[in-house]
């Protein structure tokens, strides 16, 4: 597998760190419902269903040990959503958080989190040093009688235990009828997108009281509602351009420069459906369910739930790469939607250098997909071999006939232990892939 820093196809990938519970009943709260690297990949962000932000920082020391590089340890953890009621139409608010994104870094880091209704922006701060020696108040904080302040001090600052806090700075909320499924910060560092199944609106990261509703894709009668907004996202450099997918399969990409309400694309990358793989199941398998930019801006990458797809944002017929993800399970569709799995929403990630691209699967698997070498890789996610820097070993699935010694069946996948959230680091090939309620840290072997 071709790096992010560029290179080789025979990168081999070790096992780093597992967070999260052994335990096998997995507490709802706990299952981990996002996963995000920040822009320099320091810090990585989950967020789970319980409404609880974690960010994992990378070990200092660890830069100068290129083998330990891979290791993160807690840096802060905060409550980012409640569950909340809504009285006018006796709903049930799920603090689950649906999204995160980094703000490019400055002095202090910020970050947007979201649920289905409301989305947050934190700032997340270090304290290492505290006044002392106020005129009017004791250490302890209480006030001091003001006739027994006889002499004027200057307040000094006391080195202290290093301290990290998360605030909330902005809160945006009253802005969607329907529950929000991505946001992205735009290239302008000013604003952001927020897509929920009918809707996407633009705010300005100051100003909490309005958004400019830029998609609407609701019709007059909802009965004749034919699609929804699945994803959206902003083009990496370009400010004026995004994307948004729909169940339908159909990528739309809009330019605000057109007008305000871009109701009308200026693209629309859409795959003529092979005649041949017609069935019951094609609308709920062409469902795209993430679409993600390249890095350079030049391509853009679509996951539906049996394939990735790349397309050059210069040719709307058709993809330029296709990558089966699990072809396999082609035939196990109908018992996959009888367990709901084909509803499932896999995520999808690309490497720094737009070189690979990575996906999950069930029964713990995600799959690497090299452009450059046109190979791909099948690992697996496992407590089994979490072995300080253990290599992981490929899996293959058979399909039928006779099944080799190392090959694992379809029909013995656990479908129950699915990875839908995966990140890789920005610059270096440190990825980062949840399963349930665990998160594993893999980095690729250096001899």
């Amino acid at each position: 597998m071709a790096g992010a820093g560029g290179g080789t196809s025979d990168v081999q990938w070790c096992f780093s760190q597992v967070k999260g519970a052994i335990d096998d009943d997995v507490a709802e709260a706990d299952i981990i419902s996002t996963v995000e690297f920040n822009h320099s990949g320091e810090l990585l962000a989950t967020g789970d269903k319980g409404g609880r932000v974690v960010i994992f920082q990378q070990e200092p020391e660890s830069k100068n040990q290129p083998q330990c590089r891979g290791e993160y340890n807690v840096y802060s953890t905060f409550q980012s959503h409640e569950p909340e009621f809504d009285y006018l139409k006796s709903l049930e608010i799920e603090e689950k958080i649906n999204k995160i994104r980094w703000l490019p870094q400055n002095a202090a880091q910020f970050l947007l989190s979201t649920n289905d209704k409301t989305i947050k922006l934190w700032k997340i701060s270090e304290r290492d040093k505290r006044p002392e020696g106020y005129n009017l108040k004791e250490e302890d904080g209480r006030y001091r009688d003001l006739n027994t302040v006889t002499t004027l001090r200057v307040p000094i600052f006391k080195p202290m235990d290093l301290m990290v806090e998360a605030s909330p700075r902005r809160v945006f909320a009253n802005a969607h009828t329907y529950h929000i499924n991505s946001i992205s910060v735009n290239s302008d560092c000013e604003t952001y997108l927020s897509a929920d199944d009918l809707r996407i609106n633009l705010w300005n990261l100051d100003i909490t009281d309005r958004s400019f509703n830029i998609v609407d894709i609701k019709p007059a009668n909802m009965e004749e509602l034919t699609e929804v907004i699945t994803a959206a996202e902003f083009h990496p450099n370009q400010c004026n351009t995004f994307v948004y997918s729909s169940s339908k399969g159909t990528i739309r990409l809009c330019d605000m420069r057109a007008s305000a309400l871009c109701d009308k694309h200026a693209k629309q990358f859409e795959e003529p459906e092979d005649p041949n793989n017609r069935s019951f199941f094609s609308e709920i398998i062409s469902s795209i369910s993430d679409v993600k930019f390249s890095h350079s801006g030049r391509y853009m990458m679509t996951r539906d739930y049996l394939s990735v797809k790349i397309w050059d944002l210069n040719m709307e017929s058709r993809p330029v790469e296709t990558y089966q993800v699990h072809e396999y399970l082609r035939s196990k569709l109908c018992s996959l939607y009888e367990n709901d799995c084909i509803f499932d929403k896999f995520e999808c990630c690309w490497n720094g250098n737009d070189s690979v691209v990575m996906t999950g699967s069930y029964n713990n698997f995600f799959r690497m997909f090299d452009r450059v070498y046109r190979q791909d890789v099948t690992l697996e996610a496992s407590r089994e071999n979490s072995k300080p820097r253990s290599v992981l070993k490929p899996r293959k699935v058979s399909t039928g006939g006779k099944r080799k010694k190392d090959e694992i069946s379809v029909d013995s996948l656990d479908f129950n232990k699915k990875i839908l959230h995966t990140a890789w680091h920005p610059l270096d090939n440190i990825i980062a892939v949840a399963t349930t309620n665990n998160l594993y840290i893999f980095q690729e072997k250096l001899n």
